[in-house]
């Protein structure tokens, strides 16, 4: 079974290069400064931000589905990127360090199971979820901010 994680379209951090703070707060984001490594994980580049690095802080809807599972909440990205990373059949360098929630969801975006995965565990979740027929793609999570990371795609 292989499977494909890919990074967030870069397009998404578009309309905050060079915004203003007044412009930033008008599409209700924020300027942020990296202070540590890891602890600002880039949803573009699925990528620890390095320590001076600039980050854009937003609302970002990770599950744009017609269904209850519809969710959202804050995440970290650059602006600049030119591409989304893209691994497959191997963990990328943001699911490193961190205990993950894994929510996994049919091709009918309704949740059919869901897991923790500890810090070093993240493939071995992932190809365990991908072994039930009904999971079409999961949705990785911060365990303990609720934040998405990413999206696991059978490939």
């Amino acid at each position: 079974m292989t499977y494909q994680i890919t990074g967030l379209s870069p397009a998404i951090a578009k309309p905050f290069a060079g915004a203003s703070e007044a412009q930033l707060s008008a599409l209700g984001a924020i300027r942020i400064t990296a202070t540590s490594k890891p602890g600002f994980p880039c949803r573009i580049s699925l990528e620890d931000a390095n320590v001076g690095d600039e980050l854009i802080l937003f609302h970002h809807i990770s599950h744009n589905v017609d269904s209850p599972y519809r969710s959202a909440y804050a995440i970290f990205a650059r602006t600049g990127l030119s591409e989304a990373a893209q691994y497959t059949d191997i963990v990328p360098p943001v699911f490193q360090g961190r205990s993950l929630g894994m929510r996994a969801f049919g091709r009918d975006a309704l949740l059919k199971t869901a897991s923790l995965a500890a810090p070093g565990y993240a493939d071995g979740a992932i190809r365990a979820l991908f072994e039930l027929d009904e999971v079409g793609y999961i949705d990785v999570h911060n365990a303990a901010h609720g934040c998405f990371v990413a999206r696991v795609e059978r490939f």
